[in-house]
């Protein structure tokens, strides 16, 4: 196979077939009967629809890749050879560097976490090449204090860093609402941590980063809990120009002290709001690639499902029960049943309460139940995007009705980064 190609035209609304589930899911069936479960899928025509939709919703601001929601070296090559997407997200020092090595186009690696990794650092520090190409995460002198434990400045390459900005929001009764990520909240704050780095040695600051978790990363419309989207509405319509105001200053500040490449900000869930922001030269995003089922409860977007896997029912303990051999794919996060994997095909399973999924078998019931026998095939969707890759070796391409090419995915490549 030449690669993986996305830039073929993206499905209409009259003709695509994941609008159509009876049509769908039978023909994602049928094209990967001959492979044993647990099945793997993407859908090309979902994956052209969902990069054409990301790349629209960005209005023109470039697309960084979030690695971490995809964990598949094939797709992140094919996006970036669209308009649109330039440079990664990686998750791990690790990674980037595997990814830099295996992708020698590629030449805009930003690290979205810190870094511990002694021997990663080292690699990094010692090769002029992936200190060009690959930039670290900071947001404290302890990190850059990790970095020259392992090398110092005078015995290594100069090492590029990004800054991490806070993007939670302290809101009213409510709190502190995002993730607990970078400790660099107001603009003075940044503003003393770039003259810092600026003034040590080894190190030069060329990026800012925030991520704006509880905009991009909290559904506001999420299926029958319409008291929760409300909320989440609400909060998102406050801490959005709250944030917007803060990182304006704190990029004023960060730029008196060095000359930035980017600053980056967003996910897929806010792709509009972030790129609408005149301080963010790009944005991030990944999960809406593949997306897993928890944007099914976005009011702005709706991803096709690009992704999905099936396994086998090898069971039916009792005239309404059928049992699946495997299913328990559950995803990180607060624990809930919005974490459990998705039974889309056939419609109208539900998990039992009581076992939900199971690590080897997970018994279903429902009317769909009641027709399903031993050898029958089941589609779920994960809640997440990329954890579903830790799963799999290989996802099946499917372009119409047929498999037309098999992709290994991280794990598949013998690579477990986290």
């Amino acid at each position: 196979m030449a690669g993986l190609d996305l830039r073929g035209s993206a499905a209409t609304t009259d003709d695509a077939t994941w609008r159509h589930p009876s049509r769908h899911w039978p023909a994602l069936t049928e094209a990967t009967r001959h492979l044993d479960a647990p099945v793997g899928a993407l859908h090309v025509g979902a994956l052209r629809h969902n990069a054409a939709d990301m790349t629209r919703r960005a209005g023109g601001t470039p697309i960084r890749i979030a690695t971490k929601s995809i964990r598949v070296r094939e797709v992140i090559d094919a996006l970036l050879r669209l308009p649109g997407y330039r440079g990664v997200l990686a998750y791990t020092l690790s990674e980037a560097i595997w990814l830099a090595e295996r992708l020698p186009t590629l030449d805009d690696l930003v690290v979205g976490y810190p870094t511990a990794e002694a021997g990663a650092i080292r690699r990094l520090a010692t090769d002029p090449d992936l200190a060009r190409r690959i930039t670290v995460m900071v947001d404290s002198p302890a990190q850059l204090d990790l970095v020259d434990a392992v090398l110092a400045p005078a015995d290594r390459e100069e090492v590029r860093v990004c800054l991490e900005l806070d993007a939670s929001w302290e809101a009213p009764l409510l709190g502190h609402l995002g993730v607990r990520r970078s400790p660099v909240h107001h603009p003075e704050d940044a503003g003393a941590l770039a003259a810092y780095i600026a003034g040590r040695a080894g190190f030069r600051l060329v990026g800012v980063m925030a991520y704006e978790a509880q905009v991009a990363g909290i559904a506001n419309q999420p299926p029958g809990r319409p008291v929760a989207g409300a909320v989440n509405r609400w909060m998102q319509a406050r801490s959005m120009p709250e944030l917007v105001e803060r990182r304006a200053a704190a990029v004023a500040e960060v730029r008196r002290h060095a000359e930035l490449e980017f600053v980056n900000g967003g996910g897929t869930g806010s792709l509009e709001a972030t790129a609408a922001d005149p301080s963010v030269t790009e944005v991030a995003a990944g999960s809406g690639i593949l997306a897993g089922h928890l944007f099914d409860g976005y009011a702005h977007f709706a991803p096709a499902p690009a992704a999905a896997f099936a396994l086998d029912v090898v069971r039916t303990p009792s005239p309404r029960h059928a049992t699946i051999l495997g299913g328990g794919w559950v995803a990180s996060g607060p624990p809930g049943a919005d974490r459990l994997p998705l039974a889309v095909w056939p419609e109208g399973l539900r998990m039992l309460a009581r076992e939900a999924a199971g690590e080897v078998q997970t018994p279903v019931e429902g009317a769909a139940a009641a027709r399903l026998r031993p050898g029958d095939r089941v589609w779920f969707r994960h809640t997440k995007s990329g954890e579903l890759a830790e799963h799999l070796n290989e996802f099946a391409v499917v372009d119409g009705d047929e498999v037309v090419a098999a992709v290994p995915t991280y794990r598949g490549e013998g690579k477990a980064f986290l």
